[in-house]
């Protein structure tokens, strides 16, 4: 995995509004990786401070860090047994919404 591409994962991934989630998958497509989701997580893993890493999640709304529960919490996202409520409803799609 190259800087570049993590980078600009980085770089999306800062656009995610506060109290809003999105997906690994929909991180991919928007960097024009459309099937490398893990390669999302990986860039993920080693980000910086100020890339919101816990509102990047799985496409079914389930943390894959449950670490991140109570930042979500604190942005006013409920969270049960590890998934998002209202995931769909939340979702902020970088497609679209961009």
């Amino acid at each position: 995995m190259n800087e570049i591409f993590k980078q600009q994962v980085w770089e999306i991934t800062k656009l995610v509004p506060k109290g809003r989630v999105t997906s690994y998958g929909a991180i991919a497509k928007a960097v024009g990786f459309p099937n490398h989701s893990r390669h999302v997580g990986k860039a993920m893993g080693g980000c910086p401070k100020d890339v919101p890493a816990h509102r990047v999640i799985s496409s079914s709304g389930t943390l894959s860090v449950p670490e991140f529960q109570q930042r979500l919490e604190a942005e006013g996202i409920e969270v049960e047994n590890f998934r998002i409520k209202n995931f769909k409803k939340l979702f902020w799609n970088p497609l679209t919404e961009l």
